[in-house]
């Protein structure tokens, strides 16, 4: 007796079709699992066992041969609990269906026979109407997550017998149906303002500057200053999510199980903050079967590293590439995996070891020597990365005791948006900001005139700027352009970028 349905699995963040085949021979009892399944794909026998024998169904007597294919594909995780035990009901002849060619299930079973929550719906239900099926059996936890997709009947299920009941035609469920755009507003709501922030104007100033052009920020000042608190704040003045940005960013938070029960779609900008422990693997991703890193969940969003010199030198490395590149490629045997890493990276540190080196009213008792190794903790080529290196002072007791709101986020996302309008415009795609310009980007759109180029030629003298730093002035200086309207690059705008770079000397002494 055999019997066949589809299912769908994970790898990376990205989903692909798996065929569960179900064979029951007469023999000694036993049953076998092929198709490189995990220790999670073996151990499912015993709970699709339990599970059919509690839901009122049989289990075969004999040898039973189950295959996952394709077979050179590494099977993980519970999901392929629900197509099991719907495969062995069918080879049985407990299940008829006409179904089981257009539908694919998915579902951990409890012993029971109830279906728990999986992890990777949404790009379950992608692969699903990619491969042209009608529609996918999931967990009802999951029924929100998957109907997103478009084009695909999502069934929820909360049993075993319920499953069986739908694929053969006597149990009518009605698909699950989300309307899209009333969650994804609904859900654009942030919690934290600007408006919180008194004084750091000159903070909020280069902030709004970072976000206008996708630029990379760091930020330096004694403990207290509020630079957790600004830094917290930033994805509250990007452009709002657009719906295929919701979408690549959710279905990475879907794979590794991340997303917030109840929640259809991540609609606001994420904001990743590691402590500083974490390893090369938490950070960018990885692990034997690699699942995402910090740097992919902050896809679309800001990657916050506080307190940056206590993280190990050889984690931060690692960022190098995906700062470059805005994907993460990650090489195993069983084959490469790329997760996007499209973000804005802002971090912060303290001037020195003690944290009161730049602060008037506390003194430092840290010696040159000890600053010197504190800073040297972070690599040049790293630091080389950030565009803009922000001071960010004590705030003075007159500010902190103020009775007016600061400015509120709402008035700054205005600003970027007014600035992200003008690169689309000058681009012709709206995704590419100045961060990302190339440089031969940067020699047609940063051409300066001749107080310009000598008040550039002066900076890269006394800071001793690289070759990167030196398109990173001329970029930062275009967006400073942008957020005033003006066509043309001006000695003024670079002035400004130049003073954006003004802690080089510093950090590289």
């Amino acid at each position: 007796m055999l019997g066949k349905i589809l299912s769908v699995g994970v790898f990376g963040i990205d989903g692909y079709l798996a065929e569960v085949e179900f064979d029951v021979r007469a023999g000694l009892p036993a049953v076998v699992v092929v198709g490189l399944p995990d220790a999670a794909v073996k151990e499912s026998k015993d709970r699709v066992v339990t599970a059919i024998r509690n839901s009122g169904y049989r289990w075969p007597d004999g040898r039973v041969t189950i295959n996952l294919a394709p077979a050179d594909t590494k099977k993980e995780g519970a999901a392929f609990d629900l197509p099991l035990a719907l495969g062995a009901l069918s080879a049985t002849g407990q299940m008829l269906s006409d179904r089981l060619k257009d539908y694919a299930a998915v579902g951990e079973l409890a012993l029971d026979g109830s279906v728990r929550p999986v992890k990777g719906a949404l790009s379950m239900a992608l692969t699903v109407r990619q491969e042209g099926l009608k529609g996918l059996l999931v967990p009802a936890a999951n029924a929100a997550e998957a109907a997103v997709v478009s084009g695909v009947e999502v069934v929820p299920v909360t049993s075993l017998a319920q499953a069986v009941g739908f694929l053969a035609a006597d149990l009518a469920i009605e698909p699950c149906a989300v309307d899209l755009e009333a969650v994804f507003q609904d859900a654009r709501r942030d919690e934290v303002d600007f408006a919180d922030v008194r004084g750091q104007e000159h903070a909020k100033r280069a902030l709004t500057l970072a976000a206008a052009g996708g630029h990379n920020v760091l930020m330096i000042g004694p403990p207290g200053s509020g630079k957790t608190m600004l830094a917290r704040r930033l994805p509250t003045i990007l452009p709002l999510l657009d719906l295929e940005e919701s979408l690549e960013t959710t279905r990475i938070y879907s794979s590794v199980g991340l997303l917030v029960p109840g929640r259809s779609v991540i609609a606001t900008r994420p904001f990743r903050s590691p402590h500083h422990t974490t390893s090369e693997a938490g950070l960018v991703g990885g692990g034997t079967y690699p699942t995402p890193g910090e740097v992919s969940l902050a896809h679309h969003g800001v990657l916050f590293l506080d307190e940056l010199p206590e993280f190990n030198r050889h984690t931060l490395e690692v960022l190098r590439q995906p700062l470059e590149d805005g994907v993460v490629t990650i090489t195993r045997a069983q084959g490469s995996l790329t997760f996007p890493a499209q973000i804005m990276l802002l971090v912060a540190l303290n001037p020195c070891p003690c944290g009161y080196l730049t602060d008037p009213k506390r003194e430092c008792h840290c010696t040159p020597r000890q600053v010197q190794a504190y800073m040297g903790r972070i690599s040049g080529p790293l630091l080389d990365r950030i565009d803009i290196h922000l001071d960010v002072p004590a705030v003075p007791y007159r500010e902190l005791r103020g009775t007016g709101d600061g400015t509120p986020s709402a008035r700054m996302r205005e600003q970027v948006v007014r600035a992200r309008d003008a690169q689309a415009a000058r681009f012709g795609d709206r995704r590419l900001l100045n961060a990302r310009m190339s440089h031969r980007l940067v020699r047609k759109h940063c051409a300066l005139d001749e107080a310009g180029e000598g008040l550039l030629k002066q900076a890269m003298q006394e800071l001793g700027l690289s070759a990167r730093a030196h398109d990173k002035v001329l970029r930062v200086a275009r967006t400073i352009a942008d957020l005033e309207g003006a066509e043309a690059v001006t000695a003024t705008h670079v002035a400004e970028a130049v003073q954006y770079r003004r802690l080089d000397r510093n950090l590289f002494a």
